[in-house]
């Protein structure tokens, strides 16, 4: 049954409303019309079943027949501080780390980070990887979607490390743990995962980590790009804490 996506203000009632680039891909692309049913998943965790009860020229209305809240993964929460790649893999980044279940992605400004850009587009790029976030939930099958935060200065994002339960940061320095050693004795909780830019953190930027309970974490004996290091660390985490 084909799988779609509105806010929770669309849903009233036992009706839902769905209109935009959503319903343009249900009546355009997917060739839906009255009576067709439909999944539609609200991004929170619940899935309304229904059938697609009124359709207008860019809009259409869903009836909801029944509501369901999936079972929630028994994972900790994982934000991902990503420093922002050159070019568009920051996009593909988002997209895999929702596959992945990440809960939160925070794309970080670091001083080696290539990319600069100004205010108006950094929130332009906001509301794209938004949308890849919301795109990518919908195709694997995850009830909710991840946040995309607004990009930060990295001084800023580390000086929030004491609202997880854990911190951890990939750097290539010798003064670094396995993964799996710094999870010991972690079960459940919130994590932050830090992937640095190409070049790696800067010794200023390692000495404000420092300051704080993080851990160096190594990602074994290769060095891995940027834009495959968050994602490895994901399966990791994935597969040594849902056991």
């Amino acid at each position: 049954m084909s799988r779609f996506y509105a806010p929770g203000e669309n849903i009233k009632g036992n009706l839902i409303h769905i209109d935009g680039q959503e319903a343009r891909h249900i009546l355009n692309v997917m060739r839906l019309g009255s009576g067709d049913k439909v999944v539609v998943f609200d991004g929170t965790g619940k899935e309304y079943a229904g059938f697609i009860k009124e359709v207008k020229s860019k809009s259409l209305i869903v009836e909801i027949i029944k509501v369901k809240s999936p079972k929630k993964e028994i994972l900790p929460a994982i934000t991902l501080a990503q420093a922002i790649p050159k070019k568009q893999k920051m996009d593909y980044i988002v997209e895999k780390a929702t596959e992945l279940g990440v809960s939160e992605i925070i794309p970080v400004i670091s001083e080696r980070t290539i990319v600069k850009v100004d205010e108006i587009k950094l929130d332009k790029r906001s509301r794209r990887w938004q949308k890849i976030a919301e795109e990518a939930a919908k195709q694997c099958g995850r009830s909710d979607i991840p946040k995309i935060k607004k990009a930060d200065k990295f001084y800023n994002v580390i000086s929030s490390v004491n609202d997880y339960d854990l911190s951890l940061i990939a750097h290539l320095a010798e003064e670094r743990i396995p993964l799996k050693e710094s999870l010991i004795g972690f079960r459940n909780g919130k994590i932050i995962v830090f992937i640095g830019p190409e070049g790696d953190f800067t010794p200023e930027e390692i000495l404000m980590a420092k300051e704080t309970p993080s851990k160096f974490i190594s990602l074994g004996s290769r060095v891995l790009k940027s834009d495959t290091a968050g994602l490895y660390v994901l399966s990791i985490l994935n597969y040594e804490l849902s056991n």
